[in-house]
């Protein structure tokens, strides 16, 4: 064994949370192992899919000889930049938004709320550190996985070298994942700027920050810093916020914005960044007028683009594009039969989820499909996905515009939760359950849930439309009084009521003369 070369990333602060984290995803004494003659899979890139086809296939018992490779650090966005210390940051948030709004609840609220911003990223890097263990070098290694920290390249069809080492595949998976895009506006790059990548290493708050994008990453940390005392202003090209969204749903997170004071500045376009004595200035079209805002951070959310970079996708015959990276097709295979891809990488779905359903069908269709029988596709997938403002927003399925598009007729059943008795007791009245079912039947085509807790109301609807349970099924299952997903229930008990027709009000009247 040789040790590996290879360029540290960075964590800041240096702590002790970090020096942990930094001790389980990307060891600084890590030594690469000896590579083994032939390895029947090799995955690039220790994210959320890269982990799971690895784990997968090393934990089924059969002896599978796997290689990990990694150039930064395991877990990838999720554990370190992305899902985990995002929801971490928006939960002291949260707290925040409570304490301002208890005044209805009976409790006065207090005059100040001091917010420690140093405390609240203090207690991100905790938490996140302390779950790092299940992404971890050694964990993987102890599966019996050969982990190697280093760049990866492909150098022939059968081979990819990381750090002088060769190592030679029957199969191998890209799993390298996206990164936050760099908008090409003039002085950006001079004027320096924040990308989820970064943000989560600040240790004292922005007094005044730029959000540029309105999609679920912008809208999100918009929120969350606005709510921690920054003054956030939301820039977004668009005349509405998450304008992929539900636009009813959407609605409403907006005017929770506004209700907030968050500055939105939209149908925007930004022309150019500058520094001045005062802070950062951003000149942005509006209006046919050229307009200023100067701020002390911007924050940089406008979408994620492919890390296609550096593989040597040639040397193998891998199809790929800079904006929509690995070209797969329905069984996740490249234009190379022994490569395939997973994640953000290769598909429209950017979330954790996603990337761990699309590594399941990596596994079987590159290790248990012979002959390509019984491969698993990606468009078989129901896929929710939740944005987590504050009221959330989640959706699973079509919607009303994609059935439409299908040439499906549809309805669509909306419950408010003004109507629903707990939202009422909590105060989360504003939101909203939309269900799309096909007319004239109560088949489910898709949801969107409107909530502070929407993500956690949507698996039920998924797991109707995945084992094709329909309204009236879900009209008989019994929920739990007082929840929010009574929303579900009133849903499905509205079509049933549409099925008391005059002809079938008659036989219902006529059996209960005979009952």
């Amino acid at each position: 064994m040789t040790p590996s070369i290879r360029q540290e990333p960075a964590l800041q602060p240096l702590d002790d949370y970090n020096q942990s984290l930094m001790s389980h995803v990307h060891p600084p004494d890590w030594v690469n192992p000896r590579p083994v003659d032939c390895y029947d899979l090799v995955v690039i890139g220790a994210g959320t899919a890269g982990l799971v086809v690895a784990a997968g296939a090393a934990g089924l018992g059969l002896g599978l000889k796997v290689a990990l490779i990694e150039k930064s650090l395991m877990g990838g966005d999720c554990l370190n930049v992305g899902c985990v210390p995002s929801k971490c940051v928006i939960r002291s948030s949260r707290v925040v938004a409570d304490m301002r709004e208890a005044e209805p609840f009976g409790i006065q609220p207090p005059e100040r709320i001091d917010i420690n911003f140093a405390a609240v990223m203090q207690r991100m890097r905790r938490i996140r550190a302390g779950i790092s263990h299940h992404d971890s070098a050694e964990r993987f290694r102890n599966l019996g996985i050969d982990v190697f920290l280093g760049n990866a390249q492909f150098i022939s069809k059968d081979s990819v070298a990381v750090n002088g080492s060769q190592l030679r595949f029957k199969k191998a998976v890209i799993a390298t994942g996206a990164r936050a895009t760099r908008p090409k506006v003039p002085g950006l790059a001079e004027a320096g700027y924040l990308t989820n990548e970064t943000v989560f290493s600040l240790t004292e708050r922005p007094k005044r920050l730029a959000v540029i994008g309105g999609g679920p990453i912008g809208c999100e940390l918009a929120q969350a810093f606005h709510r921690l005392g920054s003054e956030v202003t939301l820039l977004h090209k668009h005349g509405h916020l998450l304008d992929r969204e539900d636009a009813d749903a959407a609605d409403i997170v907006q005017q929770q914005f506004l209700k907030e004071n968050l500055n939105l500045i939209l149908d925007c376009s930004l022309e150019k960044v500058g520094t001045t004595n005062a802070g950062k200035i951003i000149h942005y079209h509006q209006n046919g007028a050229v307009k200023t805002v100067i701020v002390d951070e911007i924050l940089v959310g406008a979408g994620r683009t492919p890390n296609v970079d550096g593989l040597n996708l040639e040397a193998v015959g891998v199809d790929y594009d800079a904006r929509r990276g690995v070209v797969v097709d329905d069984y996740l295979q490249t234009t190379n039969p022994r490569i395939y891809a997973a994640g953000d990488i290769c598909m429209n779905w950017k979330f954790t989820h996603a990337a761990d359903t699309a590594a399941r069908i990596v596994i079987k269709n590159t290790l248990f499909s012979p002959f390509g029988l019984g491969r698993s596709k990606l468009s078989n997938l129901v896929m929710p996905w939740v944005t987590y403002t504050d009221p959330e927003i989640a959706h699973v399925g079509l919607y009303e515009q994609e059935a439409q598009a299908k040439g499906i007729d549809t309805n669509t059943i909306k419950i408010p939760f003004s109507s629903v008795d707990r939202a009422l007791a909590d105060g989360e009245s504003e939101g909203f359950l939309k269900i799309l079912h096909k007319r004239g039947s109560d088949e489910i085509l898709g949801a969107t849930i409107v909530a502070r807790h929407a993500g956690e109301m949507i698996s039920e609807i998924t797991v109707a439309i995945v084992t094709k349970q329909g309204l009236s099924d879900l009209s008989g299952v019994i929920h739990p009084y007082p929840t929010q997903a009574e929303a579900i229930k009133k849903a499905a008990d509205t079509y049933r009521r549409t099925l008391l027709t005059p002809r079938t009000k008659f036989f219902l009247k006529l059996l209960t003369k005979f009952s």
